[in-house]
């Protein structure tokens, strides 16, 4: 047993660990590629948690399928990322105060510091965004809103949303099962580890400058 396996004991499993086990079933069924989509859509402009968690639980239960399962995140990621440019380009003033009032991370503030940065690295601004745990709902529809190049907003959405995906899905495709029991063993830091991330993706659009 694991250092981070104490205080879980043979007793009721976190909710976290069961979300776990719940999502890595889905591997042997059609729900989970779909689930992993809508979840790879949604988060590219609306819904606050990355698509990386069911991903790689999805890759785990079964490795072979790995960069199926990749090309799919990024596919509809980036598709997501077309509908946020499209709703900042063309229908922010209906829904800006929903988007502002309800989704993290999504501010006028965030707004106004991500358009200085436009002005001079409008690609390396979404390829980061794409490829780490900034926000990227911010990104895609504020690319929208301040008319960023579509080719340059596709081009940068498509390398830095694959090479995130397909990094995890090849990872898991050369070394699934040592991932697996690794992940088994400490699961705890791993969950943790993944929610600073995430807080550390909104701290860092809150501190642009």
């Amino acid at each position: 047993m694991g250092s981070d396996d104490v205080g879980m004991g043979s007793g009721p499993r976190s909710l976290m660990r069961r979300l776990y086990d719940w999502v890595l079933s889905w591997a042997g069924t059609p729900y989970g590629a779909w689930a992993l989509a809508v979840l790879a859509l949604a988060e590219s402009s609306v819904f606050p948690i990355p698509p990386d968690p069911l991903l790689l639980a999805l890759c785990l239960g079964a490795p072979a399928a790995s960069m199926r399962f990749a090309a799919l995140t990024t596919a509809a990621s980036v598709l997501g990322g077309v509908i946020g440019y499209g709703i900042g380009a063309g229908a922010w003033h209906l829904f800006d105060q929903f988007f502002f009032d309800h989704v993290p991370g999504v501010s006028p503030e965030s707004f106004a510091r991500v358009q200085g940065l436009y002005g001079r690295y409008d690609f390396w601004v979404i390829f980061l965004a794409g490829l780490t745990p900034l926000p990227y709902k911010v990104f895609t529809l504020s690319a929208g809103v301040f008319a960023i190049d579509f080719p340059v907003f596709v081009l940068a959405s498509c390398v830095s949303r694959g090479l995130r995906f397909f990094v995890l899905g090849g990872l898991v495709y050369r070394w699934g099962s040592a991932l697996r029991d690794a992940i088994d063993r400490h699961f705890n830091t791993f969950t943790w580890l993944f929610g600073i991330l995430l807080v550390a993706g909104f701290a860092v659009v809150a501190l642009l400058r």
